[in-house]
């Protein structure tokens, strides 16, 4: 009898534990019932430690998705890994950043999800850095650093929160919205969600995460690190003011611009999908900052599903490629690899809010939602432009990845992956799917009545046509004119590369104070504290020592004077 793999085993505890977490979740919402738990772990002459948990249709729902996503990314690991000999190791680490993610979901207080936020972000490290060479080492340290500022913010929120007498912040949201204490806290909640989401100005950590393991790309950027922000936004949302959710509307409405353009310029597989999850984050913090809190959370399980399911593909693809990500030497992998192709397929059109599979009924609702909503011109048009660009670079990677040639080496071969692969992809293909379409049923029972005239229900249908049209006819361009090229190339040095925000994230904040001690060790270690200090001394009695060398160089006069001198001074002192 073989033993069971600790893959499988995850696979099995995880996944039955996921929906479990959803049938409580649906039980809950269908009698509207919240529970808290309260865990006491230590009493002490009259002193104790107690810890909170929450159980709502919201924690439940997130929880049991979680759980789902991350039982089918270990059963596709435990192929894709299988060459690895730390699997188990590997198996471990996902497992740990499954339970801090769980402690972020179900906690009401504040010091436990700073654990579970601490946890995601030191296991993340370890992840990140899984491959252990200089650009995973790198890409690690800007995905920790970028963290910790999120850290930093939420130990504020404690100390702020002892004002309250207690850490619970779920009691305090709408008794004390409008205090001066409250507005502070969520403005340092905004800032923790903003470093965690990805947000304007800390999104180059998001594609520079990509250096981790594909499986841990597809459960971290589908339903963990990154949407963990995005969920603590809706915890607290009901405490905002106005002013706050405009400066949440601006940057995440330019986040997603901004990951929606550079995405059209990528050409690494990965960094694309990773690009779009940034750009579907911005469209969630932006439908949390108009008020629209529960269609946050609806299109962060939708989105969890399909861009997992994303990852997985392009894993299965990088896996055939021999580990190559440039989609350039992809093309025609739709007759190689039909099943891999029909999953990409439609989760990228899940992505891009296809009729009737997941993504459709969560981001056409947002959409028809704002419109109906009091939100500024700007946000409003960057708002369908990002849909525009979101489906431009979709179909830009089918027509390099699935049409045309193949480009890469002439002697290949290219086969569906494995079964266990083929298993935790067929389990999120029937998720997204049909998670879309059950998930309205539960989260929004009673129809929404949306009135709109005529250019604004089409304005949707024409964005997605357009951005479909631009993105599939510029990826078969080719830049003749050398004006147009040089052009061309100012234009995809700065879109392509997220406005500059990497080098702003590494080299603008390294290169100040590196800059600094260097000149202050040329200045003063090398220079002058070296002339007056150790040096100087150095050379003074060396030469005082020479010129003493010299006066007592066996010279009879000298002695003689000196001699005369010391008897002189001495009669002096006795009479």
């Amino acid at each position: 009898m073989m033993p069971i793999s600790i893959c499988f085993a995850s696979f099995i505890f995880l996944f039955g534990l996921g929906w479990i977490c959803c049938f409580l979740g649906v039980y809950l919402v269908l009698n509207d019932l919240v529970y808290f738990v309260d865990w006491g772990i230590v009493s002490l002459n009259g002193s104790s430690v107690i810890m909170t948990f929450l159980f709502d249709w919201m924690s439940l729902l997130f929880l049991g998705f979680v759980f789902i996503i991350s039982s089918l990314v270990i059963l596709y690991s435990d192929d894709y890994m299988s060459g690895d000999f730390n699997i188990f190791r590997f198996i471990m680490l996902v497992l740990m950043f499954v339970v801090s993610m769980m402690f972020l979901i179900i906690s009401p207080n504040m010091i436990s999800i700073l654990l579970g936020w601490d946890g995601l972000g030191l296991v993340s490290y370890c992840l990140v850095i899984y491959y252990q060479n200089v650009s995973s080492y790198g890409a690690g340290m800007l995905t920790v650093l970028s963290n910790r500022i999120g850290d930093v913010a939420l130990l504020m929120v404690i100390a702020w929160m002892i004002n309250f007498g207690s850490w619970n912040f779920i009691y305090y949201l709408e008794f004390m919205a409008g205090s001066f204490e409250m507005e502070l806290i969520s403005f340092l909640v905004v800032l923790a969600a903003m470093t965690s989401s990805a947000q304007i100005p800390f999104s180059s950590w998001l594609p520079a995460a990509m250096a981790a393991p594909t499986p841990v790309s597809a459960l971290v950027h589908s339903s963990t690190l990154v949407t963990a922000g995005v969920y603590l936004l809706i915890r607290f949302s009901p405490s905002f003011s106005c002013l706050l959710n405009t400066i949440l509307l601006l940057v995440s409405a330019l986040t997603m611009f901004m990951a929606g353009l550079g995405a059209n310029f990528e050409y690494d597989l990965k960094k694309i999908i990773a690009l779009s999850t940034l750009s579907q984050l911005g469209l969630m913090i932006m439908t949390v900052s108009v008020g629209l809190s529960s269609l946050a959370f609806f299109h962060l399980l939708t989105h969890a599903l399909f861009k997992a399911l994303l990852f997985m593909c392009a894993g299965g693809v990088i896996h055939s490629m021999g580990d190559s990500q440039d989609i350039r030497f992809m093309g025609g992998l739709s007759v190689y690899m039909p099943f891999t192709s029909s999953c990409l397929m439609v989760s990228s059109f899940a992505l891009c809010g296809m009729p009737f599979l997941a993504g459709f009924y969560s981001s056409d609702f947002i959409l028809e939602m704002i419109s109906m909503s009091y939100v500024n011109v700007f946000g409003f048009l960057l708002l369908f432009i990002s849909t525009g660009l979101t489906v431009c670079y979709s179909f830009r990677l089918f027509y390099f990845v699935l049409c045309g040639d193949f480009n890469f080496v002439s002697l290949y071969s290219m086969v569906d992956t494995n079964y266990n692969m083929v298993m935790g992809m067929v389990g999120l293909l029937v998720l997204s799917v049909l998670g879309g379409g059950a998930l309205m049923w539960l989260i929004c029972p009673t129809p929404s009545v949306i009135c709109l005239p005529y250019y604004l229900s089409f304005l949707t249908f024409f964005f997605v046509s357009l951005g479909g049209f631009i993105g599939y006819e510029m990826a078969g361009f080719s830049f003749g004119d050398y004006l147009l090229s040089m052009y061309y190339y100012k234009v995809s040095s700065f879109s392509g590369s997220m406005w500059f925000m990497p080098f702003f994230s590494t080299y603008g904040v390294s290169f100040g104070p590196l800059g600094f001690g260097y000149s202050s060790m040329r200045v003063f270690d090398s220079g002058w504290m070296e002339y007056f200090g150790g040096q100087g001394l150095y050379w003074v009695l060396f030469n005082l020592g020479k010129v003493n060398q010299w006066v007592q160089h066996s010279s009879l006069k000298l002695f003689l004077g000196f001699f005369v001198m010391w008897v002189v001074l001495l009669f002096v002192l006795i009479y």
